[in-house]
């Protein structure tokens, strides 16, 4: 007799699988995370057996370690397990070329790998691995799209804003007027005509709005639409850096932008590795003054965390990290007001002794 098949999983094993399991995903769009150290993650939306689908955000070495440990206990090779597949093929690792080229080159490689692993027989599916990458997590919830370019984004149920309110509170409500029809391609958009009163209920990103009119709720593009009252404006979430750059000619002042909580411990390694990227030079160290006035040279992640831990005394802006970075070139020794044989000790004895 034959089955009818879901990929390569026979109809019986599909229907004993949950509702949860993921069935497909695909890359709806790729963002670049700016803290640091910068790196993309792959905006991805999946689809469960249940039918419902969310967006996860993942980064490629997660791929790369969900591969890893398949391969250890699955692959043809395993003596892990009784049960080897033939898994689908990831591509390697890239150390050369633009971050954002790479990650980009790897969207229709990375939907082929999700396509063949989501079609692997059913006790793959329910690998506790496979089960944590296709999960919805809090970190995933708390993810707010700027922008996705191969998917609308989504809209939550709102009920809408009644037209009996009083007077008063329907002049306060954000709100906008269509200036054009607009006809939503799909459940997730708002139609309306041109003249309609929408009023306002978020800021999906910069192209598009959530509102509500005649008892319903959607998103919708801002060029269709022209405000009467805009939505508060949110807080800024990015925070900055200040840095004084030294050299023998000139001394400035740069914030950098970065996407970190002001309580956050930097890494040694990603500190320098952003501010030599936005310096564009290799041959720059960091520093940072001591409570008396000091500079010191960081070396090490607990140079970093002494720098921190020393800063929090002290009073700080707004949306400025309380800790402050001296940018100086590396052989520049003069700085630390000692003989250049001594510079790199006094940087040290300095730490040291600020420890005790």
């Amino acid at each position: 007799m034959m089955r009818e098949k879901h990929g390569s999983h026979v109809s019986s094993d599909f229907d004993q699988l949950p509702d949860d399991v993921p069935v497909s995903a695909n890359i709806a769009d790729i963002e670049e995370k700016k803290g640091f150290t910068n790196y993309y993650l792959f905006v991805i939306e999946v689809k469960i057996k249940s039918g419902g689908r969310y967006l996860i955000f993942r980064r490629y070495r997660q791929f790369y370690a969900l591969h890893t440990k398949l391969e250890e206990r699955y692959g043809a090779e395993s003596k892990n397990s009784p049960f080897t597949c033939t898994l689908p093929i990831l591509p390697g690792k890239v150390y050369v070329g633009a971050k954002k080229e790479i990650a980009e080159n790897r969207i229709p490689i990375l939907n082929v790998y999700m396509k063949n692993l989501l079609c692997l027989p059913a006790w793959v599916l329910m690998d506790e691995e496979v089960r944590l990458f296709f999960y919805h997590s809090d970190f995933d919830s708390e993810q707010v799209p700027r922008r996705l370019r191969r998917l609308r984004p989504r809209t939550r149920r709102v009920k809408s804003i009644s037209p009996e309110l009083p007077v008063l509170d329907r002049v306060a409500t954000p709100r906008a007027e269509a200036l054009f029809d607009f006809s939503g391609t799909n459940q997730l958009e708002l139609s309306f005509k041109k003249g309609d009163l929408i009023y306002l209920l978020s800021r999906v990103n910069k192209d598009w709005l959530e509102g509500t009119v005649n008892d319903t709720t959607g998103i919708f593009p801002c060029a269709f639409v022209k405000i009467i009252k805009d939505l508060p404006q949110q807080e800024d979430t990015v925070n900055k850096v200040r840095c004084y750059y030294h050299d023998e000619t000139v001394s400035t002042i740069r914030d950098i932008s970065v996407e970190e909580d002001l309580s956050s411990i930097p890494l040694f390694n990603d500190l320098e590795e952003l501010i030599r990227r936005e310096f564009d030079q290799d041959d720059i160290v960091l520093n940072y003054r001591d409570l008396d006035g000091d500079l010191i040279r960081l070396l090490s992640d607990q140079d970093v965390e002494l720098m921190v831990s020393q800063s929090r005394r002290k009073p700080s802006e707004k949306h400025i990290f309380p800790w402050k970075l001296h940018i100086t070139h590396k052989d520049d020794f003069s700085v630390y007001n000692t003989s250049p044989g001594m510079g790199a000790i006094h940087t040290v004895k300095s730490n040291m002794s600020a420890v005790e």
